[in-house]
């Protein structure tokens, strides 16, 4: 088994997890392929998005693979008035991950991070182990736990 930072952090919190791995298509880095993939529903994942607040500056978000974020609600959380999502070719540079393998877990730089509180919902969910191919099938309460996360309610359905 691959070990990568996400797991390592982890490993040094004693917090149960299992890797899973899956074939990556590189046109296809979304959470719902990767739920296809994976052979599970897309609410059973949990996709991290980088963004960037005019005011608050750079922070994560964790939601499920079937929501998307409802920026006025984000917006509202954070005390931002204009919230975007970073562009791919900074995500490496932000974060030391890249499109299809950003975690949560292990980032080069230490960011405010939300969760969903709709991903809680779930028993278990994938999230990325930091590495295109390889997730890693927790509680999403571990996530929290391992991330110091701030549940929030920030997401809707997607159109």
């Amino acid at each position: 088994m691959q070990k990568t930072n996400a797991t390592r952090i982890l490993d040094k919190m004693g917090i149960e997890y299992e890797v899973l791995e899956y074939d990556v298509d590189e046109d296809q880095l979304g959470a719902e392929h990767v739920a296809e993939e994976l052979g599970i529903s897309a609410d059973m994942t949990m996709k991290t998005l980088v963004v960037k607040g005019d005011r608050s500056g750079v922070f994560v978000c964790c939601l499920s693979g079937d929501r998307e974020i409802d920026m006025k609600l984000l917006e509202s959380i954070t005390g931002d008035r204009n919230i975007e999502t970073v562009p791919a070719s900074r995500l490496l540079s932000l974060t030391g991950y890249v499109r299809g393998g950003v975690s949560p877990l292990g980032m080069k730089k230490s960011y405010r991070i939300l969760i969903d509180s709709h991903a809680l919902s779930k028993e278990r969910v994938s999230m990325s182990a930091g590495k295109r191919g390889i997730q890693i099938w927790i509680k999403p309460t571990d996530v929290v736990k391992a991330t110091n996360g701030e549940v929030k309610s920030f997401s809707r359905e997607k159109h």
